[in-house]
């Protein structure tokens, strides 16, 4: 199978470990993986920001360059929600303003190729033991793209409980937002940190070294909350975990 990694404008901005995770478990799974040098943002934060017109450009270039793939594969939740929830959308409102079926038609041969990583792992590999190994005790937090738009359910837990040496403990009001939310953080920063607080402090209360969690956005508010509130816990992707191996552990 010949896949493109879609890495995403955070990861690849300050998480670039994150991509490199998701390139070395899917070539220890026999997935060819590409990297188009070609991609740009998908448009996520234009359009939640209400600027959906100039959205549109940043849809058409992804799917030019995606397009041409078997599946298309991201380490972010919410990015992946864009592309398959809502560009969609984007050609559903052009066809309404009477500018035809264009971008519609642009768009729709991305949308169901375009896949989380742990749902591309599950439903697409048909894997949950990766063989992967992390010997910390770890909490998982499914942040709300993933739970609500994707409806990723327990496929991360699955593949959490596979590793060898992990011990998976639950994350007391796990389904609650974190309080990132992209510019929700800026625009109501108050209560943006007093939901990241909250679930920093329930992170704590399991006793966990580490909290996982597959967007590394939710996971840059949470680590700030950490570091402000002096906290032994630490913030890690799923893919870090995933990728990390007896012979070459991840931290």
């Amino acid at each position: 199978m010949r896949v493109a990694l879609f890495l995403t404008c955070v990861n690849d901005t300050l998480y670039p470990d994150t991509g490199r995770a998701v390139v070395k478990l899917l070539t220890r799974l026999g997935v060819d993986v590409d990297f188009p040098m070609d991609q740009t943002c998908c448009g996520q934060a234009h359009y939640n920001t209400g600027y959906r017109h100039e959205t549109e450009p940043l849809a058409r270039h992804f799917s030019d360059v995606f397009g041409g793939y078997e599946a298309i594969v991201t380490p972010s939740g919410s990015c992946a929600a864009m592309v398959r929830e809502l560009y969609p959308r984007l050609g559903e409102r052009a066809r309404a303003e009477g500018r035809g079926d264009s971008l519609a038609r642009t768009l729709a041969p991305v949308v169901p190729k375009t896949y989380e990583l742990t749902e591309f792992l599950v439903d697409v590999l048909k894997v949950t033991d990766v063989g992967a190994y992390y010997p910390h005790k770890v909490t998982y937090h499914p942040t709300c793209h993933g739970l609500r738009g994707l409806g990723l359910g327990d496929r991360p837990h699955r593949l959490l409980r596979a590793v060898e040496g992990l011990e998976l403990v639950e994350l007391p009001g796990a389904e609650e937002c974190c309080g990132f939310g992209g510019t929700f953080a800026v625009k109501n920063a108050a209560v943006s940190a007093a939901m990241g607080a909250d679930k920093v402090r329930a992170a704590e209360s399991t006793g966990a070294s580490v909290l996982c969690a597959a967007d590394n956005s939710c996971l840059m508010h949470l680590g700030g909350t950490m570091s402000r509130l002096h906290t032994d816990v630490r913030p890690v992707h799923i893919a870090e975990i995933l990728a990390s191996t007896e012979e070459e552990p991840a931290v």
